[in-house]
């Protein structure tokens, strides 16, 4: 749990999972309901929600994961939509397309990003403080929806 934990603090986000829900496989991490614990005692590959996993001592979040976090009170930013479109395609996000954000907003911190309708996008860094109006850049793609697809081609 403190791969999950860990991840969650650097986005400012306090989390805890019921120790009996939270399943642990070959470092891949998932969130299961008490119904398919008899299930888990067996061999499988997925099951519940894909949390994330541990590859080289490093956490890599799962989209669900990020999402389960937005919900939460954490550092995020709301882009309009041709930002949105943009980043979902791989981009980095530009402080003009930035319509708000909470929490940190400082060089260096995790922050999420979320379109106008507050659906997680992905997550990346902040390379430039987001009040600083003259920044061009302002967020670091890391991770974002449309990686599975270019990943496909």
């Amino acid at each position: 749990m403190k791969p999950l934990t860990d991840f969650a603090r650097q986005l400012s986000v306090s989390i805890t999972f019921q120790p009996d829900l939270l399943f642990v496989k070959k470092n891949r991490y998932f969130l299961a309901k008490k119904d398919l614990q008899n299930f888990l005692q067996r061999d499988f590959y997925y099951a519940g929600t894909y949390l994330g996993k541990i590859k080289k001592e490093k956490f890599f979040p799962s989209l669900s994961f990020l999402s389960i976090l937005s919900r939460k009170k954490a550092n995020k930013i709301i882009v309009g939509k041709k930002t949105a479109w943009l980043f979902v395609c791989g981009r980095d996000v530009f402080r003009k397309g930035v319509k708000s954000f909470c929490g940190s907003h400082k060089q260096g911190d995790y922050t999420l990003v979320l379109n106008e309708y507050e659906e997680c996008l992905g997550f990346g860094r902040i390379l430039r403080n987001l009040t600083d109006k003259s920044a061009r850049l302002a967020v670091k793609n890391i991770l974002d929806l449309g990686d599975y697809l270019r990943r496909e081609t």
